[in-house]
């Protein structure tokens, strides 16, 4: 069980990276569209899908607490 978990809290480890450069990605094309255009509307595109994908990685994160809660109540 404990191998279980172990490689499930790989994989979600590897999708909070995921999420997050891809956040990261977003935030850098939305700052430079925002630079070059000179202007400020509403939410641009890139920015709703930096937002989307920060809320991604915080899902991620909170599953990864939860498996690690798991296995360390089975390890007791």
């Amino acid at each position: 069980m404990n191998t279980f978990l172990s490689i499930v809290l790989i994989i979600i480890m590897i999708m909070v990276v995921v999420s997050l450069v891809r956040g990261i990605v977003a935030f850098l094309k939305s700052t430079k569209i925002d630079l070059e255009s000179g202007e400020q509307v509403d939410a641009t595109e890139m920015q709703l899908a930096q937002n989307r994908a920060m809320f991604a990685r915080v899902k991620y994160q909170a599953l990864a607490i939860v498996v690690v809660a798991i296995i360390l109540a089975i390890a007791n």
